[in-house]
């Protein structure tokens, strides 16, 4: 038979806009007062053939990209971050179907923790600027062509 929940955690619904203290407690925002702003993950070490797929650049675009890469190294390593994930997951099974199975994929996952700012939108009356870590899925496809 299972265990009950703790009436405590049950009790407690996750708030976005609560955030933790140095003292364990938790400060309540309210969230016209600021602005959030997301920083940009800290990347891998970039190398000639690294890609990093994003949302706002066009998929075949991307696609030609990698497709060129290929051509001028026998392997490429793809990496996609939070809602990325599906579209490299998409650009390396599309590679691996046009090259009629000449390639090979090899996927691990991670998470990556990111900081985003929240700044007050009026400085003289809010508190000063906060900054929130979060946690976010990532996967890193390395597309190869075998050794023969």
């Amino acid at each position: 038979m299972a265990e009950p929940r703790s009436p405590v955690s049950a009790a407690l619904p996750h708030n976005p806009n609560s955030m933790p203290t140095p003292e364990g407690s938790t400060l309540e925002m309210d969230p016209m007062e600021y602005t959030l702003r997301k920083r940009l993950p800290r990347k891998l070490p970039k190398r000639r053939n690294d890609v990093y797929i994003n949302m706002k650049t066009d998929f075949k675009a991307q696609l030609a990209r990698c497709q060129k890469l290929l051509d001028a190294h026998r392997e490429i390593c793809i990496h996609g971050l939070g809602l990325a994930i599906n579209r490299a997951i998409n650009i390396a099974l599309q590679l691996q179907t046009s090259s009629q199975g000449a390639l090979e994929l090899s996927a691990n996952t991670s998470t990556v923790e990111l900081i985003d700012d929240l700044d007050p939108e009026d400085p003289d009356e809010a508190g000063e600027p906060l900054t929130r870590t979060r946690n976010n899925s990532a996967i890193h496809i390395k597309v190869f062509y075998p050794s023969s």
